[in-house]
């Protein structure tokens, strides 16, 4: 390193290295503002006196010199950046750091410096701070009025409103309609009936939505800070949401920075990666800001409060969180569907209501049933079986370290085909470990011994003194030095830039050696050892081409008999990948997913951490990255511009929070379901902005308010989990509203066409046999009564509830979907049905007929009441089988079985149905003759019904498996999007690019001769 960068001057913020080789330029990004209250209109908020992290990135951004590079691989991140904050006084500038000293967080001891005589520091730049002593309690209120608690802002919505929210939805609006209808006509029975299912559906809706929400807050109240102030001249601990400006607080090592606050004196190392994405913690001196949500790591000092709740950094950035008001993509799924079958249901029940009053019905009977008819007809409860469906499965992610904050973030998940996951503290341990790759210069050295000389460089019979320390200390072996005396010990200093240990050892025969050990920067302890110019050489092209790959190095070097000092090998060290995350990034990749590294770390450790996890090592830097406008709006055609080149690298490193949502933002434009993982402040923007923000454990409050999932358990294998319970949970949705719009087309469809063609009336046999015994006049249309058709949809809705319980088999590839090929199915299902019904409807009315192909079945002479009850049996069975015939999708009914669940709720509904049918009462509610089935003969006609209903539900379940067959050999509503999802996903896999051919016809994946590239 050369002189001119070990002294810089004081007062620049960023470094100029005379070397031609290295040009250092300010941070291009345009928002750097003026003081720390300058809150941008920007959703990234970088205020002025953002961290020396953000200025190290500018530096790091402009080298280009990779020679250079890996020698400053090996120093510390903190003495590229000035420690100057705005507002404070600037430091005289550090020299370069040894790296024996490298702390984790990299920067030097404090320099000596003559501070000006009357008056501190701080007041020449900041005349309006001043150093707390501490707050009376009765200041502290004042201000905490004045101020507001040291918290993020959060709506709270009231139990009652989230109760009451489910009483004005669309479909809840619509049975208020129809239960006033009803009320006004005098229909006191079934607006009862339509009422209770009104607020069952509210109440059920209500405890499924506030279950999540819940488990959320416990788990927030479970982690609430506190912090150490000190109050009328005591210290006390309080609620760090208490905390106000002016207050005087203690940090020291492993707490929490309550709030944005000012060092008084001394130092202290901060680990800043939740805010800046750095694995190295930085050490800040006297008049230093330390971050709220950062962490003292070593060092214990007094601090004065000088922003909290939203004005800190913290709050600043989390305030983007509250600009996100989109509806979920389910949301948008289920208000598509509801649109279409409300609009059907309405132009049908219309034309329904207007051919009753034609043909003389009063204008009480045609809007008592055309108003039922729509009830029954329309979804209601398709929302409430979703909302459960997913809260089952918010349920059984808990059960593996995930709470879900928000429901429908689970069907986003199963939808997920891009991840983007930040890499330290989620991907990697976030912290420093020592590495196999241990060159040596002399022989018989290893890893072992240079760990036992490196030891005693140090103080290895204290603790540690800084995350060097630490990490040398913990993997050597301390046992082996009870024959080692430590006589004398250079601690580290910003001239000499190592340590120094003199040593005597008792050798096993009783022989005393003296030696000295030095542990430090490779090139000051190569300068130290430069008697063998051919280490020298040797270690200086280690330190390369480590460097090269983002890997950290610390020189070890010892005195031998002569007291020449021998270089005796590297350490190598980096922030290593979790245990589990290797196999989770295959794992998803095999399930369809391609994960992408973000990080704020250098481009070069990135790099490296990829190739450790076979993710591909494409990854760039922010350079080319977009960013947002001066007034905080992203680029026009972001994903046009930007978005296959993001789309097109393994990750990206070097980048600021506003960068990670914008490679959000632009993924997502190009039609991509975007995870993202993170754990940070600087995370948390992006994390609300992705389809599926996971927040990793130990997250932040901001990344945790901004996230949909919360992991609660170390590294990333619980999002497998995820994703396996979320195709599952995508799975039984499909199943169910398949079968939705199935059994609603049928009641609907089946209705329609009876009205308007089949008039009991026409029925009646004419003259009447001598056999004749029904006193009963027929009804000119045929309708059943209003508590059957209830009935149907009661007992059908509450089955289907169980449907979040059944067994599925998850897809490999990320789920999306395809309403028109949901429609088409559900179409085909419904066809089936509905044709069997008006088929058995016409045989039941011309049952005196001799001629009827029913007549000889024994389905002969059958009263209108024997109808009424018949079709009602009918309809509910047809409406069961419908659904095990749509759980299966594209397969036969019995390649999938149902949970025991589903098959109990079944059983038990359908033999509701059954004994309802079959014990009637003689009676005519609503003016319609009905009888049960067993009370008159034929007896056996509810056996002939079931056996019709599974004979024409074979024929539908085979024509539901053509039809599927038909549309996936001519990709019909593209249909094959799933398959071709699954190839490119497998093909990324393999390193190889994948081009997605324009004939639709064909799935196979060729790869061409000498080349990279598939092709669909």
């Amino acid at each position: 390193m050369s002189e001119e960068h070990n002294n810089t001057a004081p007062h620049s913020p960023f470094i100029t290295h005379a070397s031609p080789k290295v040009r250092v330029s300010p941070p291009t990004s345009p928002h750097h503002y003026p003081s720390p209250s300058a809150v941008p209109k920007s959703p990234i908020h970088r205020p002025g006196d953002a961290n020396d992290a953000f200025q190290l990135r500018a530096h790091r951004d402009s080298i280009t010199d990779h020679n250079t590079i890996a020698q400053l691989l090996v120093q510390s991140p903190a003495h590229f950046a000035s420690p100057k904050q705005v507002g404070v006084s600037a430091k005289p500038e550090p020299p370069a750091l040894d790296l024996a000293q490298q702390k984790k967080g990299g920067d030097v001891e404090k320099p000596p410096q003559s501070p000006k005589h009357g008056h501190d520091v701080l007041d020449d730049a900041h005349p309006d701070f001043v150093i707390s002593e501490g707050l009376t309690a009765e200041e502290a209120e004042k201000r905490l009025e004045e101020f507001g608690p040291n918290q993020l802002p959060e709506k709270i919505i009231p139990k009652w409103y989230l109760f009451c929210s489910q009483l004005w939805q669309p479909m809840p609006i619509m049975i208020w309609i129809a239960a006033a209808i009803e009320l006004g006509i005098e229909n006191w029975p079934d607006a009862a009936i339509l009422l209770a299912i009104q607020f069952s559906n509210a109440g059920l809706a209500f405890y499924e939505t506030n279950k999540a929400g819940n488990a959320v807050a416990a788990l927030k109240a479970a982690m609430k800070p506190e912090a150490t102030v000190k109050r009328d001249g005591v210290w006390i601990k309080i609620d760090a949401s208490n905390c106000v400006p002016g207050d005087l607080c203690l940090l020291n090592a492993g707490s929490a920075v309550p709030a944005d606050c000012r060092i008084n004196k001394g130092r202290v190392e901060v680990d800043q990666a939740a805010l800046t994405g750095e694995s190295l913690p930085v050490t800040l001196y006297e008049g230093g800001s330390a971050k709220m949500g950062s962490t003292i790591v070593r060092g214990e000092t007094e601090a004065t409060i000088e922003f909290t709740g939203i004005q800190t950094f913290f709050g600043k950035t989390a305030s983007l969180l509250q600009t996100s008001h989109e509806l979920s993509n389910m949301q948008k799924v289920l208000i598509k569907i509801m649109v279409v079958l409300v609009v059907l249901s309405l132009v049908l029940s219309g034309i329904v209501f207007a051919y009753l009053l034609v043909n003389h019905e009063t204008v009480k009977d045609a809007l008592s049933f055309t108003v039922v008819l729509l009830v029954a007809s329309i979804p209601i409860a398709i929302e409430i079986v979703v909302t459960t469906t997913l809260a089952l499965g918010s349920k059984e992610l808990s059960r593996h370290g995930a709470i879900v904050t928000r429901l429908t973030a689970i069907e986003d998940v199963a939808g997920m085909n891009i991840l983007c996951s930040d890499k330290t503290g989620t991907l990697t341990m976030n912290k420093m470990v020592i590495q196999e790759d241990t060159p040596a210069y002399l022989p018989g050295e290893n890893q072992y011994t240079m760990l036992r000389y490196a030891a005693m460089a140090a103080k290895w019979n204290e603790p540690p003194k800084d995350a060097l320390d630490t990490m040398v200390l913990s993997q050597a072996d301390l046992k082996s030095l009870s024959n080692v005396k430590q006589v004398d010990f250079m601690p580290f200093d910003p001239v000499h830039k190592r340590t120094e240990g003199t040593i005597q050892e008792t050798l096993p025969g009783g022989k005393v050696i003296n030696f000295k050990t030095s542990k430090g920067a490779p090139h000051v302890i190569a300068h130290l050892c430069d008697q063998n110019p051919q280490v020298v050489e040797q270690c200086e092209k280690d330190v390369h081409d480590m460097g090269e790959r983002g890997i950290r190095a610390l020189a070890v070097a010892k005195t031998d008999e002569n007291g020449v000092w021998q270089m005796l090998g590297l350490l190598s060290f980096l922030d290593p990948p979790r245990p589990d995350t290797k196999s989770t990034i295959e794992q998803a990749i095999k399930f369809g997913i391609q994960v992408k590294m973000v990080t704020g770390d250098h481009a070069l450790i990135a790099k490296e951490m990829a190739r450790r996890l076979n993710m591909g090592t494409n990854i760039e830097s922010s350079k080319d990255l977009p960013l947002l406008d001066a007034n905080g709006e992203k680029p026009k055609d972001l994903g046009k511009r930007y978005g296959p080149d993001i789309l097109s690298r393994d990750g990206f490193a070097q980048v600021f929070p506003e960068h990670k949502y914008l490679i959000v933002e632009a993924l997502r434009e190009m039609g991509f379901k975007v995870g993202m993982t993170g754990d940070g402040v600087n995370d948390a923007p992006a994390l609300k902005r992705a389809d599926v923000g996971v927040a990793v454990q130990g997250a932040t409050d901001a990344a945790r308010a901004a996230a949909d999932i919360v992991l609660t358990q170390p590294g990333l294998h619980t999002i497998i989990h995820a994703i396996v319970i979320a195709r599952s949970i995508f799975k039984r949705a499909k199943s169910f509203i398949t079968y939705r719009i199935a059994a609603t087309l049928q009641l609907l469809v089946f209705f329609f066409i009876a009205v308007l063609s089949m008039h009991p009336n026409e029925f009646l046999p004419n003259p009447k046999p001598a056999d004749w015994d029904d006193g009963s006049e027929w009804p000119r249309f045929f309708h059943l009564p209003v508590l059957m058709l209830m009935l149907i949809t009661l007992l059908n809705d509450g089955t289907l509830i169980t449907v979040g319980y059944d067994n599925v088999k998850p897809s490999k590839s990320p789920e999306r979907w395809n309403l028109p090929a949901v429609f088409f199915i559900s179409s085909v299902l419904a066809v089936v049905a509905v044709l069997s019904s008006l088929l058995l409807l016409w045989g039941g009315l011309d049952s005196w007929n001799k001629e009827n192909p029913f007549y000889g079945m024994g389905i002969r002479k059958l009263h209108f009441s024997q109808i009424s009850s018949m079709m009602y049996l009918k309809i509910s069975i047809s409406d069961f089988l419908s659904l095990f015939s749509s759980r299966s999708h594209g397969n036969f009914f019995w390649s999938s079985k149902p949970c025991n669940l589903l098959l109990g709720g079944a059983f038990v509904s359908l033999g509701i149905s059954t004994i309802v049918a079959n014990v009637w009462a003689n009676s005519k509610p609503d003016g319609v003759p009905t009888i049960g089935l067993a009370r008159t003969n034929p007896r056996y006609l509810s056996a002939f019904v079931w056996i019709y209903c599974l004979v024409w539900w074979l024929v539908q379940d085979v024509l539901k498996v053509l039809s599927y067959k038909f549309i996936k050999t001519f990709n019909i509503f593209n249909i094959r999007q799933a398959e071709l999802e699954e190839a490119r996903a497998q093909a990324t896999s393999n390193g190889v690019t994948l081009t997605v051919a324009k004939d639709t016809k064909s799935t196979r994946a060729k790869v061409s001769p000498g080349t990279d590239e598939t092709v669909l």
